[in-house]
C-alpha cells in the first residue's frame, strides 16, 4: 500500500526557523493545519512542536485540536454557515468574518454558551475572495463593535488565494491605516493586523513588511519551506517534510504506443500518437496509487530517470525507459509533493500516514 511520511525532525526545523524569524520581528503567528485534514496523529505532532495557536477551515478539525490540547487557541478561517454557528462558538476561540448577519448570529450563540468570541474582520484588498470593501469598513465596524459577547481583535486580509493577487507593501500599509482610523473614531484598540500568510513571508525576509502588520497565519511555508514569490526553497528550510512512497505492482516491457482504435479515456483524454515511436518499447511500472488519491501533476519524481505517463482511478503509470535503476515488482518509488498533492493524499483514506 502507498504511504505518506511526515519527517518529524524536518518539520521541527522549519517551525524553529519561522519562530525565530517572527520573534525577531515581534510578530504573533498561528499555524494553518487544514493540510492535515484532521488527522489526529499529525495534529498531535503539530501541537508537540510548541504551537499555541492553530487555524483551520473545518470546525471538526478544531474540535480534535481542543480534545488534544484545550489550551491551544483555535481560529476558524472561512466564513461560517448558519447551521454551524453553535459548533463554531464551541470549538473556535477566534473566527475570520466579513458578514454582519453572521456576526450577529455568533453574538447570540456566544451569549447562550456564556462565552466571548473573538473576531478578525476580513477586508477586501484586491484578490476578490472574502472581505468587506474598504469603503464600507467603518460603517461595518460601527454595527458590530458593541455586540454582546463579541470582541474584535483584528483586521485581516487574504491575498493570492483566488486570483493570484500578490501582497505588497502598499496594500498592507492600507490595511494598517484602516486599523488606525477605526481606533481613533471609536476609541477602541484592535490588537492585530492579520495580513500575513505564507505568501507574505518574502516581504518579511526582504525587510518590506510594514510595521503595523503584527500577525501571520502560516501553513504552506511551514510544511514546504517555500518562498511563494519566487517559487523556490527558502534557505535554511526543508521542502521535503512530506514524502510519498508507492509500491510497484506490475513491471513489464511494453510498446511505447497503444494499439487499436483510440477514444477518450474515463478522464476525457485522448492519446496523441507520435509515429516516430512505433516499434519502440520501454519498461512500464504500475504503482498502487491513482487519481482517487492525487493528481499526478502535483507529484515530484525523486528519480529524474523516469516520467509519469498518466493515471487511472487507482493506478499510476511510469515510463522507466531501459530501467537503469533495475526497479522490480515490490520496490517502492519515492515522490516529493506540491501543496495540492499533499492535500489530496492527506484527505485520502486509502493512503497510510507515517511519522518518521
Amino acid at each position: 500500500m502507498a504511504y505518506l511520511t511526515l519527517h518529524k525532525k524536518k518539520l521541527q526545523d522549519n517551525f524553529d526557523f519561522l519562530k525565530k524569524m517572527f520573534d525577531e520581528h515581534d510578530v504573533s503567528w498561528g499555524i494553518v493545519s487544514k493540510l492535515l485534514c484532521g488527522n489526529r496523529m499529525l495534529l498531535k505532532e503539530l501541537i508537540d512542536l510548541g504551537v499555541h495557536e492553530i487555524h483551520d477551515s473545518r470546525i471538526s478539525n478544531l474540535a480534535k485540536i481542543k480534545e488534544i490540547d484545550p489550551n491551544v487557541q483555535t481560529v476558524y478561517i472561512k466564513p461560517a454557515s448558519k447551521r454551524n454557528i453553535g459548533k463554531l462558538v464551541k470549538y473556535a476561540d477566534v473566527s475570520l468574518n466579513s458578514e454582519l448577519t453572521t456576526i450577529r448570529w455568533i453574538s447570540e450563540e456566544a451569549q447562550k454558551q456564556g462565552k466571548t468570541h473573538k473576531i478578525i474582520i476580513m477586508v477586501e484588498t484586491g484578490d476578490l475572495r472574502e472581505g468587506v470593501m474598504g469603503d464600507h469598513l467603518v460603517e461595518f465596524y460601527a454595527q458590530i463593535f458593541e455586540l454582546p459577547n463579541i470582541e474584535v481583535i483584528g483586521l485581516g486580509t487574504n491575498l493570492n488565494c483566488l486570483n493570484g493577487v500578490m501582497p505588497s507593501t502598499d496594500k498592507l500599509i492600507q490595511l494598517s491605516l484602516y486599523k488606525q482610523i477605526i481606533e481613533l473614531k471609536f476609541n477602541k484598540q484592535i490588537p492585530w493586523v492579520s495580513a500575513g500568510t505564507s505568501v507574505t513571508i518574502p516581504l518579511m525576509l526582504h525587510q518590506q513588511l510594514p510595521k503595523g502588520v503584527n500577525h501571520f497565519r502560516v501553513g504552506e511555508t511551514l510544511f514546504f519551506g517555500v518562498d511563494l514569490f519566487e517559487e523556490k526553497l527558502i534557505e535554511g528550510m526543508h521542502g521535503d517534510v512530506f514524502e510519498l512512497f508507492a509500491e510497484i505492482i506490475e513491471m513489464q516491457e511494453k510498446p511505447l504506443l497503444p494499439s487499436g482504435i483510440l477514444a477518450a479515456n474515463p478522464q476525457g483524454e485522448t492519446a496523441e500518437i507520435d509515429e516516430s515511436l512505433y516499434g519502440r518499447t520501454s519498461y512500464r511500472a504500475i504503482l498502487d496509487i491513482g487519481l482517487l488519491d492525487v493528481d499526478p501533476k502535483y507529484l515530484i519524481p525523486e528519480d529524474g530517470e523516469f516520467e509519469i505517463l498518466g493515471a487511472s482511478s487507482d493506478m499510476l503509470i511510469l515510463n522507466l525507459g531501459d530501467n537503469p535503476k533495475k526497479y522490480k515488482v515490490g520496490d517502492t518509488v519515492k515522490f516529493g509533493l506540491k501543496y495540492m498533492g499533499a492535500l489530496s493524499i492527506l484527505n485520502s483514506s486509502y493512503v497510510d500516514k507515517v511519522v518518521n
